[in-house]
C-alpha cells in the first residue's frame, strides 16, 4: 500500500494538481490538511470518480482536514476528543479512518503564531489531547499512523537554518517535548528520503525564493505504531510536487507499506 500526507493549502486552489498527483502517485490512502473548503463544498465527487472515498472534518476557514481512500473508509471520527479549543471554538483540526488494513489520523496542528501568544499555550494543550487520543491505538497491533503537518521541526537538522528561528515557534523546546511526549505513547518517527539535498524538508514558505533556495523545514510528519513501522518499504517527500505555479507550500510525504 502507498500512504501520503499532504497539506494542499486549499484544496480548492490545488484540485487539478491533487488530481492529477493522485492519477500518477499510485497512493491509496492520502491524509490532508488545510480544505479550506466547507464540507459540502468538498470535492468528493470528482474523487469518486478517480475511486477514492472522503471522509472530512471541515468548516471553510483556514483549516480542515480529510483522509482520502481507494481501500474503504469505516470507523470515521472527526474531531479530537478532549480537544482544548481555542477562543470560544473547535477548530475541524483531525480525523481518524480506518482504511483497509489500517488506521490513521490526519492532522493539522495549530501552529502557535508567537511564543508569548495564547495560541501556543492552545497547541502545547492541544498535543496533550492528542497523545491521549491516540494512544490506544498506538498500543494496538494493527498498523497505525498519525500523518500530517504537525508545525513542529522535530531537530535542528529539520530546519535550514537553527538561527534563523531561533526565539520563534516550530522549534522550542516545549514544542519538541511535546512530540517526544507523543512518541512515548508507542510512536516513532517515518523520516523520509529527500529527493534532493541532503535533508527531507516537507515546507518552504513561498516568499523569498525559499524554495529554490531550499530554506525549508520539515514540519509534516509520519509517527507511527511499531506494526506500521515495521511494514514501512520505503519513504520519501515528493519535492518535485512543490515546484511550478500553483503549488502548496508543502511537498506530500509518502509511504509505501508491505502490508
Amino acid at each position: 500500500m502507498r500512504i501520503a500526507t499532504w497539506n494542499v493549502n486549499s484544496i480548492t486552489a490545488r484540485l487539478p494538481r491533487l488530481l492529477a498527483w493522485l492519477e500518477s502517485s499510485g497512493t491509496d490512502v492520502l491524509c490532508l490538511q488545510e480544505a479550506k473548503v466547507a464540507e459540502e463544498q468538498f470535492p468528493a465527487e470528482q474523487l469518486r470518480e478517480l475511486g477514492y472515498e472522503s471522509a472530512v472534518h471541515a468548516t471553510g476557514r483556514w483549516n480542515g482536514v480529510a483522509v482520502l481512500s481507494r481501500v474503504g473508509i469505516e470507523d470515521v471520527v472527526k474531531g479530537l476528543p478532549g480537544d482544548p479549543g481555542f477562543d470560544g471554538s473547535v477548530e475541524p483540526r483531525a480525523i481518524s479512518a480506518t482504511c483497509g488494513p489500517l488506521r490513521v489520523w490526519s492532522v493539522y496542528v495549530p501552529n502557535g503564531r508567537e511564543v508569548d501568544h495564547p495560541h501556543y499555550a492552545y497547541k502545547l494543550q492541544w498535543f496533550e489531547a492528542l497523545k491521549a487520543a491516540v494512544a490506544g491505538d498506538a498500543a494496538g497491533s494493527r498498523p497505525f499512523a498519525v500523518m500530517g503537518d504537525y508545525n513542529v521541526a522535530p531537530t535542528d537538522d529539520d530546519v535550514f537554518d537553527p538561527a534563523f528561528f531561533e526565539g520563534s515557534t516550530h522549534v522550542t523546546p516545549a514544542e519538541r517535548g511535546a512530540l517526544a511526549s507523543l512518541r512515548e505513547a508507542g510512536l516513532s518517527d517515518v523520516v523520509p528520503r529527500p529527493l534532493k539535498y541532503d535533508h527531507p524538508f516537507t515546507y518552504w514558505d513561498y516568499r523569498q525564493l525559499c524554495f529554490p533556495k531550499n530554506r525549508g523545514m520539515r514540519i509534516d510528519l509520519v509517527y507511527a505504531n511499531a506494526p506500521f513501522a515495521k511494514a514501512v518499504g520505503d519513504a520519501y517527500v515528493d519535492r518535485e510536487e512543490r515546484k511550478g505555479k500553483g503549488a502548496s507550500d508543502h511537498a506530500p510525504v509518502v509511504v509505501d507499506l508491505d502490508v
